[in-house]
Formats: structure tokens, C-alpha cells, sequence
């Protein structure tokens, strides 16, 4: 079974940039595709940014793509969201979560890899916080 554990949330400014990290273990690493969401208070969640194990994307939500890289650590067997260009609307929970069933998509896939119904293993979350 396929452990996954965020970190690297905080506090921070306006502007400044973050670090998430997405540790995943219980399983080959890389094998999996993974994708990283956010939820603010009252909102639903979305969609931040995915990687996918067949090696197309990455994906991006809206708003995200220029600000937000998604990239694999191999070495550390984590899937990391470096966040620039911080704003309050940028604070949430962000979760990360995998696709552990074996399913796939073809063609376009985009929709695929934003939908959270794609992913059957979630972590815990790790909080972030933009003052303005």
C-alpha cells in the first residue's frame, strides 16, 4: 500500500516562494501517477498540478502553470511542488495524492489528471499560509 506525507507548508509573505514536499513510500517510486491538490476553507478542492508515470505532462490547474513547477526528487522518492510568486489566494491545504490502481488514459488526458476521482490514496495535508 502506497504511504504519502506532505511537508514543507508555512506562513510566508506575499510573493515569496514555498517548497512542498510529497515523500511517497510502500511502493516502486515513480511507478504511480501523483498529483497535488488544494482546499481552502468552504471551497473545493482543486487541482494544482500532476506528473504521470507514462511520462506526459505535467499538468497544471489554472492559475498555476508559470508559477508553479511539479518534479520528481528520485533520490529523496518524493514528487515536489516548488510554489513562486505567492499570494493569499494561493492559501489551502495541499494534499497530495496518488493513482495506485493501475488505471490509464489515452488521448487527452488533461481532465484525467485533474479530476481528484483519478487518485485512491491521499496523505494528511500540509497547510500554507500567504500574508499580504
Amino acid at each position: 500500500q502506497v504511504q504519502l506525507v506532505e511537508s514543507g507548508g508555512g506562513l510566508v509573505q506575499t510573493g515569496t516562494s514555498l517548497r512542498l514536499s510529497c515523500v511517497v513510500s510502500g511502493s516502486t517510486f515513480g511507478f504511480w501517477d501523483i498529483g497535488w491538490f488544494r482546499q481552502a476553507p468552504g471551497k473545493e478542492r482543486q487541482f494544482v498540478a500532476a506528473i504521470a508515470r507514462d511520462g506526459t505532462g505535467p499538468y497544471y490547474g489554472d492559475s498555476m502553470e508559470g508559477r508553479f513547477t511539479i518534479y520528481m526528487d528520485n533520490a529523496q522518492k518524493a514528487v515536489n511542488l516548488q510554489m513562486n510568486s505567492l499570494t493569499p489566494e494561493d492559501t489551502a491545504t495541499y494534499y497530495c495524492a496518488a493513482e495506485t490502481q493501475g488505471q490509464t488514459c489515452s488521448g487527452s488526458c488533461a481532465w484525467y489528471y485533474a479530476s481528484p476521482r483519478t487518485y485512491d490514496s491521499w496523505g494528511q495535508g500540509t497547510q500554507v499560509t500567504v500574508s499580504s
